[in-house]
């Protein structure tokens, strides 16, 4: 359930469990708000002609709604099926089987505290206000260690319980980044210039800690430097950084260079 919330808003997308049907219409309950039932009345069912109603729907079945009317004295809500696009209905599913992760991480993050549910998912409401999505909260901690917890507000001893929670089960996908280096130093001492241009860059790495990096040679005079991160800017930012300190060595002791990025990785 969203925080602070027991009802949905007029046109929010939901999901909804398909419980029963009837001739004027069907009856879901709604994942997101505790299991209250909602309405789908027979003409918000579909914009095609059908027969019977149970054609378009069945009992059991899980489907993406938008929130026509809410009735908060009555504890009321429609909800219509003809009116969520094809998108809207995939971009909504796939939000709420992240929530469906979060909240499982939630309840073992009691369950290893020895805590009730109640008590973590009020803690958590803190990542879902901070990051706009519980399992995003998650995700930055991650991806950012401890401090995405602390920045949320979260204290112990659930920020300790969702770190190694977040650590062990939430899996970040990485992007690669390439790039090709070329350097001659037609001089004497050339290997040791060569050197140093191709050292140049070993200082950014502080400032890039999250990032994996890989440098090794694909034949003299190339090099290759693959970099792998979770955000596509960092690593253009570390990339960016290493040409211009290639460049700046390279011209000041009196090398050859090129760099040029990899298509397709």
């Amino acid at each position: 359930m969203p925080v602070g919330r027991r009802l949905p808003r007029p046109l929010e997308l939901v999901v909804g469990t398909v419980v029963r049907i009837e001739d004027h219409g069907a009856y879901v309950t709604l994942d997101e708000y505790g299991g209250l039932e909602a309405y789908v009345p027979l003409n918000e069912v579909s914009h095609s002609w059908f027969k019977s109603i149970r054609e378009v729907l069945k009992v059991g079945q899980k489907r993406v709604f938008k929130v026509i009317r809410v009735d908060p004295r009555r504890n009321h809500v429609d909800v219509s099926l003809k009116r969520v696009s094809e998108r809207e209905a995939k971009t909504k599913m796939l939000e709420w089987k992240r929530l469906q992760r979060a909240l499982k991480l939630v309840e073992l993050a009691a369950e290893k505290l020895g805590r009730s549910v109640e008590e973590a998912m009020a803690e958590a409401a803190k990542l879902e206000a901070r990051y706009g999505e519980l399992f995003a909260g998650f995700e930055a901690a991650a991806r950012e260690g401890r401090g995405a917890l602390e920045k949320a507000g979260v204290r112990e001893p659930w920020l300790s319980a969702f770190y190694e929670l977040a650590k062990s089960h939430v899996k970040l996908p990485k992007v690669k980044l390439s790039a090709v280096i070329s350097v001659m130093c037609p001089h004497g001492d050339g290997v040791e210039r060569l050197l140093k241009v191709l050292s140049a860059w070993e200082e950014t790495i502080s400032k890039y800690p999250t990032l994996d990096i890989r440098f090794y040679t694909v034949g003299a005079p190339k090099y290759k430097l693959d970099v792998e991160a979770y955000e596509p800017k960092t690593a253009e930012a570390f990339l960016e950084e290493v040409a211009k300190a290639i460049a700046a060595k390279a011209g000041e002791v009196g090398c050859q260079y090129s760099f040029e990025r990899v298509k397709g990785e």
